[in-house]
């Protein structure tokens, strides 16, 4: 059940690093670099991912977030994706632990239907899902290809995220298809009102699989600051980590 964590930085400020989906901790390296003169890091390994892959802990992110607290301090948690969605559980259940919220391409709910415009097309997660079960390995590759589109290089993204993906071995399969079932069904969007701490908003101007809109209107609701980069994709630390980092700046010194 234990996951792995590693600490990175000698900064006085705590902060809780997590990953998105099939990914790993490793793959947050340019940030954690940003922020290692300001911050302390404890970056996660999720749950069937990376040195975490033996993890028998469900990829639920109720579960997870309580894991993690028990196993750092309290601190800022940032988070990418659907590493995002765990870092608001944790900042909506347990704030005397979270406390600060920095979601980077992240959002409560994932699927577009008739009351949320914001999300993506329902028919990606479900062809995710279908295909995960027939060409585990092509379903990565097409991922990873829709995270590097709207990137200023796209063609260099693939390259850099295709070597970094498996540097830690692969994901289980079975934890990536408990992703894909929390991207299809999870919606925190009434609960974004009621939270207690302090919250960023990050988000690439050409993510195409979590809509800027969504970013905007997520920190809106939970009156935080809201951060457009302009020329990034879905993952904005690869390129603009300093801009990442600057936008996590307002939650650094709420903790001072």
């Amino acid at each position: 059940m234990s996951l792995h964590i590693e600490t990175h930085g000698h900064g006085e400020i705590p902060v809780v690093i997590l990953h998105g989906w099939a990914m790993h901790g490793g793959m947050m390296e340019p940030l954690c670099e940003a922020l290692a003169d300001r911050c302390t890091l404890h970056v996660v390994d999720l749950p069937g991912h990376g040195y975490s892959r033996d993890s028998t802990l469900p990829l639920e992110p109720s579960l997870v977030a309580e894991a993690i607290a028990r196993m750092t301090p309290p601190a800022i948690w940032v988070g990418w994706s659907l590493g995002g969605l765990v870092a608001m559980t944790a900042a909506l259940e347990h704030p005397q632990h979270a406390r600060a919220l920095g979601v980077i391409d992240g959002t409560p709910k994932f699927s577009r239907d008739d009351s949320w415009p914001h999300g993506s097309d329902p028919k990606l997660v479900r062809q995710l899902a279908d295909d995960l079960e027939t060409d585990y390995h092509g379903t990565l590759e097409r991922f990873i290809a829709l995270e590097a589109m709207g990137s200023r290089d796209p063609m260099a993204e693939v390259r850099h995220l295709r070597s970094l993906i498996f540097q830690r071995g692969e994901p289980n399969l079975r934890v990536l298809q408990e992703g894909i079932r929390i991207l299809e069904t999870t919606d925190r969007r009434a609960d974004l009102a009621t939270l207690s701490v302090p919250s960023a908003w990050i988000v690439g101007r050409r993510d195409r699989i979590v809509p800027p809109p969504a970013m905007a209107w997520s920190a809106e609701q939970a009156r935080g600051s809201y951060v457009e980069i302009a020329h990034a994709g879905h993952a904005p630390f690869f390129g603009y980590a300093s801009e990442v980092a600057d936008g996590l700046a307002p939650l650094l010194e709420s903790l001072r």
